[in-house]
């Protein structure tokens, strides 16, 4: 049983994480152990994710996960905000001392090595050699791997020190064809994450304070999870000419002048299996959309002795026929473990439907299929499974979207008072779109008084006078507010 989400949402996630198989953490603090479950999941998301931006003409590379102490200092802001949390190499060997193994002191690197936090130093560092004239533009390239930030509050996949994910790293020749870049991807983003996770998400732009470190600007998109708290899904940056100038990254333009690069970076990581728990579950464990389940169908006999060839012969059967439909399907044929067992098991991991194969079930040449969505059970002709069940991944997949959807527009709320923005962003939480005046100080004493930060200012958002809710100076539009993770 898991603890209810309406008593200890925090306790009940991470029960689910590992009750579920996805992961748990490791001997090392911060650092968690993806198991085979949780890493079908996350390779789901690679393939899915990897395919769309190939699409759009990126290609894969891979740098190096340490980085010189030289290039990651160039970007001065850069530097400042990663220096705070980065790994970093001082020698590279040990030696005996008794019974124990101490650092050799003459091992002592003659350049430290910061172990990557992201990427951009070296990558532009790289690019200096490869960007000479407007003919080698653009770059469009992304890398699957991992980075270490040091964490001091760590949550499996939604915080930790180590994580998996991309990271895309452009360079263009015209600064409206970076900006371009970083909204395509910021659409892709959304589209990935509404089409795919069925998780809704609002897309905007940092305000100047919470920007990357070495951007001119930073888009996002933002979701709101089940217990009404923002997590940021995923970030777009527009890098101006700032890594281009601190690396001295210049080519030759069309008109044969000399200027600097512009660039992007881009990146979601291992946080999205964290919001895709946050968004569906339930009390009974995992719900997952099932365009993104690495399992859609479970097939499990219902075994009787004296039908038990007949039901493993019709089991493999709809196995096969579900399986030429490239539905990704799993038959638990294991004898030792009781229907019972393997129903819960399977709720727990979010498998979107079940089909039980019984006696009775022979005897009416139909399959009793279970909707973990709606917990609904029907029965289907085995001659109907074919044409039915695509049909019904479709619908669920709609169904989970649409809850979190109406959810989501419920929790969307204007608030003009500051006692009323603190009533609400305490009582249901939610995107609080609320009036701001600018100023970083504002929004620094309202975090320290509700929690609530800045998520984003919307990109659509349209002009509107108003006071800030906290100051009561002029502002001119509302600002995106909420408690988030």
């Amino acid at each position: 049983m898991l603890t209810r989400r309406s008593e200890n949402y925090s306790k009940w996630y991470n029960e689910i994480v590992v009750k579920s198989g996805l992961a748990e953490f490791s001997g090392v603090r911060g650092f968690m152990i993806i198991k085979p479950y949780g890493y079908s999941l996350w390779d789901r998301m690679k393939t899915i994710l990897d395919k769309m931006l190939k699409l759009t003409g990126h290609q894969n590379v891979y740098f190096p996960s340490l980085i010189p102490k030289s290039y990651f200092s160039k970007e001065k802001d850069h530097t400042e905000i990663f220096s705070e949390g980065c790994g970093i190499v001082t020698h590279y060997r040990l030696k005996k001392n008794q019974e124990n193994f101490i650092v050799d002191p003459e091992s002592k690197l003659q350049e430290e090595l910061i172990i990557r936090p992201t990427s951009e130093s070296i990558i532009w560092k790289t690019y200096k050699g490869w960007i000479q004239s407007y003919r080698d533009l653009p770059i469009l390239f992304n890398q699957w791997g991992n980075a270490l930030r040091w964490e001091m509050r760590t949550r499996l996949f939604i915080r930790t020190t180590e994580f998996l994910w991309q990271e895309g790293h452009t360079a263009h020749s015209t600064k409206k064809e970076a900006i371009e870049e970083a909204l395509k991807i910021l659409n892709i983003y959304t589209d990935f994450s509404e089409k795919f996770m069925a998780i809704p998400v609002l897309q905007g732009i940092k305000p100047y304070m919470d920007k990357f470190s070495g951007s001119e600007k930073t888009y996002c998109i933002e979701a709101l999870m089940q217990d009404g708290k923002a997590l940021q899904i995923g970030t777009s940056h527009f890098l101006g000419q700032n890594f281009s100038k601190a690396f001295d990254v210049k080519f030759t333009n069309f008109n044969g002048k000399k200027e600097y690069a512009w660039s992007t970076s881009w990146g979601v990581s291992t946080r999205l299996i964290g919001g895709l728990i946050m968004s569906h579950s339930d009390d009974r464990g995992l719900i997952l959309p099932p365009k993104i389940a690495p399992i859609q169908i479970i097939i499990i006999p219902i075994y009787s002795e004296e039908r038990y060839d007949i039901i493993n012969k019709m089991a493999k059967k709809i196995l096969n026929v579900l399986e030429k439909e490239k539905i990704r399907v799993q038959y638990d044929d294991r004898i030792i473990l009781t229907p019972g067992w393997k129903f819960h098991e399977y709720e727990m991991k979010g498998i979107p439907i079940r089909i039980s194969i019984g006696k009775n079930e022979i005897k009416n040449e139909k399959v009793e299929i279970f909707r973990r969505d709606t917990y609904e059970k029907i029965c289907i002709p085995w001659i109907n499974l074919k044409n039915s069940i695509p049909k019904l991944l479709d619908e669920i997949q709609k169904n989970i979207y649409q809850k979190a959807f109406q959810r989501t527009q419920k929790l969307i709320i204007k608030s003009d008072h500051y006692n009323d923005f603190k009533e609400k962003i305490n009582h249901s939480g939610g995107f609080i779109l609320a009036h701001w005046d600018g100023k970083k100080n504002t929004g620094k004493k309202i975090q320290e008084e509700t929690e609530a930060t800045i998520r984003c200012i919307p990109i659509h958002n349209e002009k509107e006078k108003g006071k800030c809710i906290y100051s009561g100076n002029t502002s001119l539009q509302r600002v995106v507010f909420s408690k988030s993770y």
